[in-house]
């Protein structure tokens, strides 16, 4: 009887403890839209991430959150 293979997320999750199935926040179904293999790019995007990290937050805006003129009004 032959076994079935374990998918990437599955090992990852057996080797690392990594859970990237499951959503943490609403423990809702996630599933992979992109998977990044090319070095350069990989590399390019580690340093965007460290020089965003060394930016402080921006703080919350309350227009921010508020709709675009017309959006949301009852008719």
């Amino acid at each position: 009887m032959r076994h079935a293979a374990m998918s990437w997320a599955q090992r990852l999750k057996r080797v690392f403890a990594i859970e990237i199935e499951t959503c943490v926040g609403c423990q809702g179904r996630l599933r992979v839209i992109a998977s990044i293999e090319e070095r350069e790019v990989i590399a390019r995007i580690l340093v965007h991430r460290e020089r965003s990290m060394d930016m402080p937050e921006p703080e919350h805006s309350p227009m921010a959150s508020r709709a675009r003129p017309g959006q949301g009004r009852l008719m």
